[in-house]
């Protein structure tokens, strides 16, 4: 099986991405996804089982941020992933790119659990996990306006994900938020609230994967000055009250 996955994974991320990994990262990526399978049979990890389908729609799509920020094959950049799930984009992205630190943070302690037992046993460095809610963590002193890029997978309009993510990145830096489907009006809602937390729509780019429905997005939102200290508000209300303006 293990061949298997690493024919499949090498052939992708060449064709889609024209990238080329080690034979240790590649291994890495297989112990991923052993434990992703083997986790999910006692937790809700993942709907997506299938080995091609977890190299596409997992691996292949995290890394696709190469695509929009071409140097982070060079660059020693800090990124937060909010809403990290069973690590998605996060983990994939630190071990095709080791020289990234990450920060995983994610609500729900079982999940932190299942990202520390990956990177333990994969051995990976300067990546850390946080139980918590961004709502809370984005005004710590810790962690407010540290990390030259915010990533996010999760599954919430562009206008609440932005008040989740930009107090984490500094200025100059720039939160990505991966997305799916048309998101035209998406972006437009989220106009206003975007500069009201100091920040700017930059780039985005659209993408199919292979053997995939649907199109996929990634936005850049480039952070031009400090957040307001009024945000993010208290937990939940960015979510039932976005700030559409």
């Amino acid at each position: 099986m293990e061949e298997q996955f690493k024919r499949l994974l090498e052939k992708e991320l060449k064709e889609v991405l024209s990238l080329a990994l080690s034979q240790r990262q590649i291994h890495q990526f297989y112990e991923y996804y052993d434990l992703l399978i083997r986790w999910n049979e006692v937790m809700n990890l993942t709907a997506i089982t299938e080995m091609e389908q977890v190299i596409t729609k997992h691996f292949v799509d995290s890394l696709y941020l190469v695509k929009l920020i071409p140097d982070l094959l060079e660059g020693n950049y800090s990124i937060i992933d909010i809403g990290t799930g069973a690590g998605f984009p996060g983990l994939p992205l630190k071990i095709a790119f080791p020289d990234l630190k990450i920060t995983l943070l994610d609500s729900l302690n079982k999940r932190i659990k299942f990202l520390d037992e990956v990177i333990f046993q994969l051995g990976l460095k300067e990546i850390e996990t946080i139980h918590g809610r961004a709502e809370d963590f984005g005004r710590d002193k810790r962690y407010r306006g540290c990390y030259d890029f915010c990533v996010s997978r999760a599954v919430a309009n562009l206008t609440t994900l932005s008040e989740y993510c930009m107090p984490f990145v500094k200025v100059n830096g720039s939160f990505i938020s991966y997305k799916s489907g048309k998101i035209e009006e998406e972006l437009n809602q989220a106009k206003s609230a975007i500069k009201l937390l100091g920040g700017k729509l930059d780039d985005n780019i659209s993408f199919e994967l292979p053997n995939a429905d649907g199109e996929r997005c990634l936005v850049k939102i480039r952070k031009l000055e400090n957040t307001s200290k009024k945000y993010p508000r208290k937990a939940g209300l960015p979510g039932k009250e976005p700030l559409y303006l």
